[in-house]
């Protein structure tokens, strides 16, 4: 028999002062406390995540089901299974001239949001800084908070010709306990694309000061100049170069709830992430590998499919933002977000909230991504004609 508790004894003290500081001060996200908002209303227009409305492509989902059906439901290669890795390898070679890039640098994760944790998981000491572009997908924010380091934001400039980069204060803000530079091109949520040229300055400047580079190369097939894919840091850094590239499955195979993503990375690290996959998930299912694949191999057509759609979308939304004067917007080179501010709106919050409330369309608040994002919302066009021009007459009602 227990003995009771001596009557002295204190209280324990409530659970969220007992786990870490930094995992209990994380702030909610700005996105999801908008969705969460207005997820129920009946007939709102959802523009407000980074998803499209057309469900993963029938090849994709009927291999993943042979698989499963086949018995593939053990555990698995923690690196992911070899055939994936080897398609990978071929699928990036293909895309980037001169690229000779072996499976042994390609990991499979479950999601790009993990391969950006494990990123973090890698390099980030308590009181490292991670510098990064914004405005910017805010997860990585807090991917370099939980592991106790520090986000250093630099802000982009914007006028009518869109996002550009400041590298005078971009290199200012690399300071001593400066780890990593984290950058997203083509970025969520304002679709500036990197030019090649600033690609170069900015490897040189991780090469001069030693610090490692994070680039998020999600969108990289989403692009508007006619090219294959946007440029990749993969082809302007030598192999065993201090180079982490996160990519994602979710975006160009309209695949996001798979959650299934890749990281590539200096083969010399192959142990230590497998390790770190191990001790977080274990490896990716291996029946949704095999739904990988599929995209992989059958799905050249289905990427360039959701690029045109993509195009559509961004010509149709860029003409009637066009026409509201209060709206300061330039379309975006690639990704699929139209991320504009309107005049006399200085919180982006409430006016996300508002337009649910009263015109039924939910658009992401740009506070929800840093220094540089307040007063902008971030509207996905990656949907149907039919959708899009019924939130942008809705739109046109409010924001005129």
């Amino acid at each position: 028999m227990t003995a009771p508790l001596a009557a002295t004894a204190k209280p324990l003290a409530p659970p969220v002062g007992r786990i870490r500081s930094a995992v209990a001060g994380l702030p909610d996200s700005g996105i999801v406390e908008v969705v969460n908002y207005g997820r129920e209303r009946p007939g709102l227009i959802p523009l407000w995540v980074g998803e499209g409305d057309l469900a993963t492509p029938a090849p994709i989902g009927a291999a993943a089901t042979a698989a499963l059906q086949d018995g593939q439901t053990f555990y698995t290669y923690q690196r992911g299974i070899p055939p994936v890795r080897a398609a990978l390898a071929d699928y990036l070679n293909g895309l980037y001239d001169g690229l000779a890039l072996p499976p042994e640098r390609v990991f499979l994760t479950s999601s790009g949001m993990q391969a950006i944790m494990l990123s973090v998981q890698m390099l980030i000491e308590p009181g490292d800084e991670v510098v990064m572009l914004t405005p910017v997908w805010p997860n990585i924010f807090n991917a370099v908070a939980i592991l106790g380091g520090r986000p250093v934001p630099v802000a982009m400039d914007f006028s009518a010709e869109g996002w550009s980069v400041d590298f005078d204060r971009l290199a200012a803000a690399c300071g001593p306990r400066t780890k990593a530079i984290f950058v997203n091109t083509p970025s969520n949520p304002t679709g500036w694309m990197m030019p090649k040229a600033d690609m170069r300055r900015l490897v040189d400047l991780v090469r001069a000061r030693g610090l490692w580079l994070i680039a998020d190369e999600v969108y990289s097939r989403i692009t508007y100049d006619g090219g294959a894919a946007g440029p990749s840091f993969l082809t302007l850094m030598e192999p065993e170069e201090p180079l982490l590239v996160v990519n994602s499955f979710s975006k160009n195979w309209a695949m996001t709830g798979w959650r299934i993503g890749w990281l590539v990375a200096p083969a010399s690290l192959g142990q230590v992430i497998e390790n770190l996959v191990q001790y977080n998930i274990s490896g990716v299912p291996t029946f949704l590998q095999y739904g990988a694949l599929a995209a992989l191999r059958e799905g050249a057509g289905m990427v360039e499919d959701m690029r045109r759609r993509c195009a559509e979308g961004r010509a149709l939304v860029s003409a009637r933002l066009g026409r509201l004067p209060r709206v300061r917007y330039a379309p975006p080179a690639g990704a699929f977000y139209a991320f504009f501010a309107v005049a006399g709106e200085t919180d982006s919050r409430a006016l996300a909230l508002r337009l649910v409330d009263e015109v039924g369309v939910g658009l992401a608040p740009g506070s929800a991504f840093g220094p540089g994002g307040e007063g902008f919302l971030r509207l996905c066009f990656a949907c149907s004609a039919t959708r899009l021009s019924e939130a942008m007459d809705r739109l046109d009602a409010a924001l005129t």
